[in-house]
């Protein structure tokens, strides 16, 4: 236990650190020689990302950029995105990741808004050309960023050209712009600091107790804002993670095997796709190391935990997160059957939970309200002032849209987003109630509840369902018959069912995207 206990008191000293590079370099001293990332045959240790992230800044700042240069940058999950990744910290420079697979629209606004000066891109990558993309987009802009590709080889110089790192005075000075996914509109451009991203990664490392020997993984685009929650999480506790610059099933398991990986996953349907090749070998462990599964970006599902726990054998903690706070609360190892089932956790020392009524009052614990936050790992608004100002309350809570009820133990249960309620003849209606239900069904793999226009009703409820390989075709009738079964109110029952091979998800976190359900059975 006292080695435990040592090695959390050490991790929670380095989350004092007040920037990105003041916390690799006490890392760096502490364990130069420990592996930090792995990627097939190749990685690189705590010291070797010092050191070499040193020599890519000097390349850098051979090129021009200087702090509070904006460099956006659009990359894949490699052992050479951390590198640059980490020598623009080194700089001090304004740093805008771009997801990878963002084309024209999404990535012409990010550079736009963003006002970045520099654009790190892959050059050809999976038979799309993103350096002709990135000249075009210069080309329509009337301050283009110099474009460099940045995916085999980076630039590169000597340190001694270097001036001081950035004071780390703070940390508080706006370092990162991250982007919300634009589905329906254009993205916004969140607003981060060193600290408000090693808070969020914080609250990730600490509740989930890991320790040096656990070897972690990034199954998610290092673009991110998973990316740096998570780099804080090795940093701070001084274990390695396995990137994947593609992630599949079953064909990540070779690596996910060769390097004993303890500790997986990404979001609930990152659980879902283990569980799914876990069943086709029921007899015999899926990855022999991995001890637990962990993740957040979307509402975990109680049947997910539950079915995690029997058939792969190894523990599940959800989180709750977003682009705008990256960690707000997570689950841990060692808390209750009830809670990690049902909740999303807890949140770290420091973080403010309040549940509001619809005019933002609080409401007492137990009560279902809207979500708001306020603490040092939420973001410091948008890039656009107007969206900064309607984001936060009188008091400084960011209002989240999402709905939740808050335990007095602290955890939280979300039950749904505003925006997912359904309104059935004046009657509002969870979706997310629903989904949890049709989870139980096993003819159903996965499901996405939405409302429907509805001349008699005003919106009617539409159940739209993956189904496993060799389930029985669903109808409706004994979809209705399951849930009237599990106890779900009539009025909340779907009256339309719709079944798909697959539903449509975003490429990061694998989310449902319900707008393009909307769009597809709404006529």
């Amino acid at each position: 236990m006292t080695a435990v206990n040592d090695v959390t008191a050490s991790a929670h000293a380095l989350g004092a650190s007040r920037t990105f590079w003041e916390l690799i370099e006490r890392r760096a001293a502490l364990t130069p020689d420990r592996p930090v990332l792995l990627q097939e045959d190749r990685s690189l240790t705590f010291g070797e990302l010092r050191d070499r992230a040193e020599r890519v800044a000097a390349g850098l700042y051979g090129m021009g950029v200087r702090a509070g240069s904006v460099v956006a940058w659009q990359l894949p999950t490699r052992l050479e995105t951390a590198l640059l990744s980490f020598a623009l910290t080194r700089l001090g420079a304004v740093q805008s990741p771009v997801i990878p697979f963002y084309r024209d629209r999404e990535v012409r606004f990010a550079l736009r808004e963003s006002g970045a000066a520099f654009f790190a891109v892959p050059g050809v990558r999976r038979g799309f050309d993103h350096t002709a993309m990135a000249e075009r987009i210069a080309a329509e802009l009337d301050d283009p960023p110099q474009i460099f590709e940045a995916y085999d080889v980076l630039p590169d110089g000597d340190p001694a050209v270097l001036p001081p790192p950035p004071e780390p005075a703070s940390g508080e000075e706006v370092r990162w712009i991250y982007w919300t996914s634009g589905t329906t509109s254009d993205p916004k451009g969140v607003l981060h600091t060193d600290r408000s991203l090693i808070a969020g990664g914080s609250c990730l490392a600490h509740a989930l107790k890991l320790l040096p020997d656990d070897v972690g993984s990034m199954a998610f685009p290092y673009a991110h804002v998973a990316g740096p929650d998570y780099t804080v999480m090795l940093l701070l506790y001084g274990f390695p993670a396995v990137m994947f610059e593609q992630f599949a099933l079953p064909d990540a398991l070779a690596e996910y095997r060769r390097h004993g990986v303890t500790v997986a996953g990404g979001s609930t349907a990152f659980y879902a796709m283990f569980l799914a090749e876990q069943r086709r070998a029921p007899d015999r462990p899926l990855i022999p190391t991995l001890r637990l599964l962990a993740g957040g970006g979307a509402p975990k599902p109680p049947e997910v935990y539950h079915a995690v726990v029997r058939e792969m054998g190894v523990q599940l903690t959800h989180g709750y997160g977003m682009t705008e706070v990256p960690m707000i609360t997570m689950g841990a190892p060692d808390d209750t059957t009830e809670n990690l089932a049902l909740t999303e956790g807890r949140p770290p020392e420091g973080m403010e939970i309040r549940i509001t009524d619809e005019h933002g009052e609080p409401l007492p614990y137990g009560s279902e309200g809207e979500v708001r936050l306020r603490g040092e790992a939420v973001c410091r608004g948008y890039l656009d002032a107007g969206a900064s100002a309607a984001a936060f309350d009188a008091e400084g809570f960011l209002i989240t849209g999402d709905l939740g009820r808050l335990r007095e133990s602290g955890h939280l249960t979300l039950t749904g987003r505003l925006k997912d309620i359904i309104i059935r003849k004046g009657e509002n209606i969870s979706a997310k109630e629903i989904e949890d239900l049709l989870h139980t069904h096993p003819a159903v793999a996965d499901a996405a509840v939405i409302g429907l226009p509805d001349a008699e009703r005003g919106e009617r409820v539409c159940a739209v369902v993956e189904q496993p390989p060799g389930a029985p075709p669903l109808t409706l009738a004994g979809l209705s018959a399951h849930l009237r079964e599990a106890g779900l109110s009539v009025h909340k029952v779907p009256e339309q069912l719709e079944v798909l091979d697959a539903l449509p998800r975003n490429e990061t976190l694998r989310k449902v995207l319900k707008y393009r359900l909307r769009e597809r059975f709404g006529g």
